[in-house]
């Protein structure tokens, strides 16, 4: 079994207003003491640099916003072991936050206005300063899912394989209706900020390691990205971890959408892997087509079709899940992931996805606040147990 691992980023707010606290380097770099976070097997420390606390299975570190924290998971090889470390990083986050007055809440945008303040970091200052607004305003989270792979080769022919499914990724997590105080109209408007900065989006198929790598040395070459942590493609190699990194989805409140959706990625990628050891080409659908399918995943979530990502036309949000359950359904029957994963695709369409229920609460209290107290206790909440 591939193991997999997670990162979850959280907005940090004022636990009494839902106003936006921008305490995360108090809370990491301030007197309490720090516990010292291990390096997996075969991985290297990130060059980032960033301010960490943490444990075996799980640490904190700081974003790119003051108004930020991220929990970063341990790799693990069953899915129990990661929910269990998802669950716990969300309760430590929020602990943490608690000491300086805040919650740390799992909201793709905030609903309220903001203009945050960068972690001071040289890295976050550079790029402040090449980018402008795009970094002033990057106040957005995300749930990045990280699976091993053993080579470089194999890693981007999963890349090539994965690179359809990825826009039902979108909409099963949208989490981001809204942006700068005003309801936007897309389920995950998460995806389309984050599509401001130069390399964000799908990509063509590579082909091989050897031009996946001729195509970074050559962006890197350009002088626009600071490294190759700016290499923000859908879907990309890691660059300190053996690992393909699914980066499209929105943070979910529900800490179970998380756990099924953390299942799915590690069944693409499993399922990519074996296609390609048995010479099955990748789907030749050009970029544009995953743009548009994107595009229309986060405009609507599950709320309208989406672009089905083995016919290229649109179709029900149903018939779209249910192509990505059938691709994936061998592999997550082998993993033991079948049901929990099942069960929480029937509660999304049920109960709607982080976006619905943030325009619920809005419509029900009329208040943005609310909606982010509202989350804030979700996050961390009793879910049941997958």
């Amino acid at each position: 079994m591939r193991s997999f691992g997670v990162e979850e980023e959280f907005l940090l707010v004022d636990a009494r207003t839902g106003n936006h606290a921008p305490v995360a380097e108090n809370l990491l770099t301030g007197t309490r003491p720090k516990l010292e976070v291990p390096t997996p097997n075969n991985r290297s420390a990130r060059s980032t640099r960033k301010t960490r606390t943490g444990s075996l299975n799980n640490h904190l570190a700081t974003e790119v916003q003051r108004e930020q924290l991220e929990a970063v998971s341990a790799p693990f090889t069953a899915l129990s072991d990661l929910a269990a470390a998802i669950r716990a990083g969300r309760v430590e986050a929020n602990r943490q936050a608690l000491t300086l007055g805040a919650r740390a809440v799992a909201l793709g945008t905030s609903p309220l206005p903001a203009l945050p303040h960068p972690v001071r970091l040289p890295r976050y200052q550079a790029m402040e300063e090449r980018f402008g607004l795009i970094l002033r305003e990057h106040l957005m989270c995300g749930f990045h899912v990280h699976v091993s792979v053993s080579s470089e080769e194999e890693g981007v022919a999963v890349l090539d394989r994965i690179r359809t499914w990825l826009p039902v990724l979108i909409a099963l997590s949208a989490n981001s209706p809204f942006w700068q105080g005003k309801d936007t109209g897309y389920a995950s408007f998460r995806y389309q900020v984050w599509r401001r900065w130069p390399t964000a989006g799908p990509t063509e198929i590579f082909g091989s390691a050897n031009a996946y790598k001729n195509l970074l040395e050559m962006l890197l070459s350009c002088n626009v990205l600071l490294d190759q942590n700016m290499i923000y493609f859908d879907a990309r190699l890691s660059a300190s971890y053996p690992t393909v990194e699914v980066r499209v989805p929105d943070v979910c409140t529900e800490a179970d959408h998380a756990i099924a959706l953390a299942a799915i990625v590690r069944a693409l990628v499993e399922t990519a892997a074996r296609d390609w050891a048995a010479g099955e080409p990748p789907p030749a659908v050009p970029a544009e087509m995953l743009r548009l399918a994107s595009w229309r995943a986060s405009r609507f979530g599950l709320d309208d079709d989406l672009i089905h990502p083995i016919e290229n036309r649109p179709r029900p949000s149903e018939s779209c899940v249910k192509a990505l359950m059938d691709h994936v359904r061998p592999v997550l029957t082998e993993t033991g992931d079948l049901s929990p994963v099942e069960k929480t695709i029937a509660h999304l369409f049920s109960n709607g996805t982080g976006a619905h229920r943030q325009r619920t609460v809005l419509r029900r209290t009329g208040n943005l606040q609310h909606v982010i107290l509202d989350a804030a206790e979700r996050t961390t909440g009793a879910a049941a147990s997958l």
